[in-house]
């Protein structure tokens, strides 16, 4: 197994990343720590906030997004929000501490005129000196080369899960789909916001796949964010147990390991976390959270709460 003095374009096979999920807790930590330590600052955590631009009415199937055509969730389809709605958003988020804008559609992939109005929206978000990520579902390389000139610095696109768990979590896109995706966003010089959703009925197998799909991408998403998932009723997913809070830190540090010099985001799911469990993500290497009520359709931990726990933790917003 790779020791913990890690080089960005090293590869990492499958079972590499399971005997790192399989290790005693306590060493699992310190070598997740070690690495982080060596790489970033762990009193240091990169705040971002994500808004829903244009809600509901997907055509994908995803099995976990009450957002889905086939999800009964009563989330309402609503348009594309008005640019200047999207920059008040902003300024709030700004106010708050957000350092990056995120803004997410609910889109198979965006129309050409739609684009242009999520590139007023980059513009405007770009002239207040925040940096933004948008997420827009699959891109064409002509795509990615207009959010570019926008001055687009991050494009979400999840993996989800492993290669071979995926088609029992999505049939409406190939995960072929989504490394092509990722491969025009990386080819427009954009950098890459890529990770997964864990708790969605896969086995440690599948969560050591997808890790080490991130990590043996061409280069390593700059931004990783670690999803448990948020069981909605009305999605095929809602009777999905929780994912265990030590289980889920384990994914954490893998990730850590594998991919040092990556951000590796709490994301989804942190509204149900406990204080403590938190607190080891941190300390397994995770380095930024959303920050906001709500993540597009689901409850997140409130501004005030991560205040608290920023304040007990020792931890500043970079």
């Amino acid at each position: 197994m790779p020791d913990s003095h890690i080089v960005t374009n090293l590869r990492w096979r499958r079972e590499d990343v399971a005997a790192l999920l399989a290790l005693p807790f306590p060493e699992l930590m310190y070598r997740a720590q070690s690495v982080h330590r060596e790489n970033f600052d762990p009193q240091r955590v990169q705040i971002s906030t994500l808004l829903s631009i244009k809600t509901g009415g997907c055509p994908e199937d995803c099995g976990y997004c009450p957002q889905a055509a086939g999800a009964d969730t009563g989330t309402k389809a609503s348009r594309l929000m008005a640019v200047e709605a999207v920059l008040a958003e902003a300024r709030a988020a700004k106010e708050k501490g957000a350092a990056r804008f995120c803004m997410g559609a609910a889109w198979r992939g965006p129309k050409d005129h739609d684009l242009e109005h999520v590139c007023d929206m980059i513009e405007g978000v770009k002239a207040l000196g925040l940096e933004t990520c948008v997420t827009l579902g699959m891109l064409t390389a002509p795509q990615t080369a207009r959010l570019k000139d926008a001055g687009l610095d991050y494009y979400n696109h999840n993996l989800d899960t492993s290669p071979e768990y995926y088609g029992k979590v999505i049939t409406t896109r190939t995960y072929q789909d989504r490394l092509d995706t990722l491969a025009n966003v990386r080819d427009a010089g954009i950098n890459v916001c890529c990770g997964g959703i864990v708790g969605m009925g896969e086995d440690e197998s599948d969560r050591a796949g997808l890790i080490a799909t991130l990590a043996n991408l061409p280069v390593p998403p700059e931004s990783v964010p670690i999803n448990a998932l948020v069981a909605v009723e009305g999605t095929p997913l809602a009777k999905s147990e929780p994912i265990d809070a030590i289980d889920f830190v384990r994914v954490v540090a893998a990730a850590r390991i594998t991919m040092p010099k990556s951000y590796v985001r709490l994301s989804a799911g942190r509204e149900a976390m406990s204080d403590e469990a938190q607190a080891l993500c941190f300390l397994a290497g995770a380095n930024s959270i959303f920050h906001g009520e709500k993540l597009l359709t689901t409850k997140n931990a409130t501004v005030n709460h991560d205040e608290a726990l920023f304040a007990k933790l020792g931890i500043r917003p970079e």
